[in-house]
């Protein structure tokens, strides 16, 4: 009885395991795809949309977030959110408009 593992186990063994972290990484890309498509990606019916996130910091950001017709640019750490700034959304027929002259 051969209790040492040969050649051809370690290989089966090692390729096995190539093979679970390829899945792993292929999931945890998929994943994280679906998650920026959702985030970006306007649903049909809400008036709330996360535009873009920036990290300033270790535990800072400041986000672009669209209301309604609003733009409203907010910075967030772990204890508050404050607003820096708001401006109306000029629709694509408008803005063609104001470059036309």
């Amino acid at each position: 009885m051969n209790a040492g593992l040969t050649a051809m186990e370690v290989l089966r063994m090692l390729g096995s395991m190539a093979v679970v972290i390829a899945l792993l990484l292929a999931v945890l890309w998929g994943l994280k795809r679906m998650q920026s498509q959702m985030i970006t990606s306007g649903q049909p019916g809400r008036r709330l949309q996360l535009l873009e996130t920036l990290g300033v910091g270790t535990r800072q950001k400041v986000a672009l977030v669209r209301v309604g017709e609003h733009e409203i640019l907010i910075a967030i750490t772990p204890t508050q959110i404050n607003a820096l700034g708001q401006w109306k959304v000029q629709s694509v027929e408008s803005q063609g408009a104001d470059h036309v002259a």
